[in-house]
C-alpha cells in the first residue's frame, strides 16, 4: 500500500498543484478558471475532438519515445526534430516514385523514414565515441543542417522537377504520392466502439504503428538484453563496461535506434497530405522532449502525457472561439504541467528516500538489539 501510495502522489499532486497555478495564471490574465476549464471539457467530450487528439497525441508520442530510448542511455538526443523532418522528406520523395501494391508500398515508405532518421542520428552517436563531441551539440547543429541545408535545398530541386507552370499554394512540395502508399484511416475501427463520425475527421492510422512501437519499446527494455545493457550503460556506465557491456557500441545503437522512431514522426502529416508540403509542422520533435519527461520515459506514462499536451494543444481553439481565455494560455498550462511534474516528483522522491532511510535505520537497530539479547542470554 506504501509503494502505491508513493507512485500515486507524485501525479495526483502535479494533477493539483497544475490546477492552482494554472487558475491563477487564468486570473491574472482576466480570464474565469471555471469557464474555460469548462469549455476546455466541453469540447473534449465531442467524438469529433477526440480524433483530433489522438491525431495530434500519436506524433507527439512517437517523438516522445524517440526521445526517452536516448534518455535512458543518459543521451540527450535533441536532433529529433531534424531528423524526422529529413525523414519525412525523403520518404516522401522516394514514395512519389514507385508504384506498388498497396502493402509492399507503405512498408517501403516506413523502412524508408526509419532508415534515414536512424543514419541521421548515427552521425551523433558516431561524433560522440569517436571525437568526443557532446550529443547536445552534435544534434542541434545537424538541426540546422537539416532544416536549413539539405531540406531547403532538396526541396527545391524536386519542385524544379514538376511543371513549374502548375505551381500554386497547394501544389508545392513533393510530387503527391499514390494513394496506395498512404496509411489509410481508422475511422471504421472507432466507429464499431462509438458512432459515425462526423466533420469529415479522419482517425490516423499512424496510431496503430504508434502503439507497436510503444509495445515494442516496453519488451525491448524489459525483456530483451539490449534494453537491459541500454538501462544498464544508463545508470552506471562503468559498472556496465565492467560487466561487459561495450560502451561505445551502446551510444551509437542508441542514437541510431532512437533516430528510427524519430523517422516514423512524418508519416502522420505523410498519410494526410500525401506529399512533403512546403510548410510541413514543426516543433514535435522539442516537444517530445517534454512529453518524455513529464511520462518519466515509461511507455504507458508517455501515452497520457502525450494525451495531455494533445488535449491542451487542440483546445487552444476552443478557448479562443469561446473568448474564455487567449488560445496563449495553452503554451502557460503546458509549461505549468511540465513544471508541477518537476516538483512533485521531486518532492515524492525525496521524501520516499528519507522513508526508505528510517525503515532501514530500524532494521539495523533492530538486528543490534537481537545480536544483544542471544549474545546476553549465551
Amino acid at each position: 500500500m506504501r509503494k502505491f501510495l508513493f507512485a500515486a502522489s507524485a501525479p495526483i499532486g502535479a494533477f493539483v498543484l497544475t490546477l492552482v497555478i494554472s487558475s491563477l495564471a487564468l486570473l491574472a490574465f482576466g480570464s474565469d478558471p471555471l469557464a474555460a476549464f469548462g469549455d476546455m471539457l466541453g469540447h473534449a467530450s465531442k467524438l469529433e475532438t477526440q480524433v483530433d487528439i489522438l491525431n495530434r497525441a500519436t506524433p507527439l508520442y512517437l517523438s516522445a519515445v524517440a526521445v526517452a530510448i536516448g534518455f535512458r542511455m543518459n543521451l540527450f538526443n535533441i536532433g529529433v526534430e531534424g531528423q524526422y523532418l529529413f525523414a519525412f522528406l525523403i520518404a516522401a520523395q522516394i514514395g512519389s516514385l514507385v508504384a506498388l501494391p498497396q502493402v509492399l508500398h507503405i512498408l517501403l515508405i516506413m523502412v524508408v523514414a526509419s532508415a534515414v532518421g536512424a543514419a541521421y542520428a548515427g552521425i551523433a552517436g558516431v561524433l560522440k565515441v569517436t571525437r568526443g563531441v557532446n550529443e547536445v551539440i552534435s544534434t542541434i547543429m545537424l538541426n540546422l543542417i537539416a532544416v536549413s541545408g539539405f531540406i531547403a535545398w532538396l526541396q527545391q530541386e524536386w519542385q524544379a522537377e514538376q511543371n513549374q507552370e502548375q505551381f500554386t499554394a497547394t501544389t508545392l512540395g513533393t510530387k503527391p504520392i499514390d494513394e496506395s502508399g498512404l496509411i489509410p484511416h481508422a475511422n471504421a475501427f472507432l466507429e464499431i466502439f462509438t458512432r459515425e463520425i462526423g466533420q469529415g475527421k479522419e482517425l490516423t492510422g499512424v496510431l496503430f504503428v504508434a502503439i507497436a512501437v510503444g509495445i515494442a519499446y516496453h519488451l525491448l527494455l524489459t525483456r530483451f538484453r539490449f534494453g537491459f545493457d541500454l538501462r544498464a550503460s544508463g545508470m552506471n556506465p562503468f559498472a556496465a563496461r565492467a560487466g561487459g557491456v561495450p560502451p561505445k557500441r551502446m551510444v551509437v545503437a542508441a542514437m541510431v535506434l532512437s533516430g528510427a522512431v524519430a523517422g516514423l514522426i512524418g508519416l502522420v502529416e505523410l498519410a494526410d497530405e500525401a506529399k512533403f508540403p512546403p510548410d510541413p509542422i514543426q516543433g514535435l520533435g522539442f516537444a517530445g522532449i517534454a512529453v518524455a519527461l513529464l511520462g518519466r520515459n515509461h511507455p504507458g506514462g508517455m501515452v497520457f502525457s502525450a494525451l495531455l499536451f494533445a488535449f491542451l494543444d487542440v483546445s487552444a481553439g476552443i478557448l479562443q472561439n469561446t473568448q474564455a481565455a487567449t488560445k496563449e494560455i495553452v503554451n502557460i498550462m503546458q509549461g505549468i504541467v511540465l513544471l508541477a511534474a518537476v516538483v512533485a516528483y521531486g518532492v515524492t522522491k525525496r521524501v520516499q528516500e528519507r522513508e526508505e532511510a528510517r525503515a532501514t535505520a530500524a532494521a539495523l537497530r533492530a538486528e543490534e538489539e537481537s545480536s544483544t539479547h542471544e549474545g546476553v542470554g549465551a
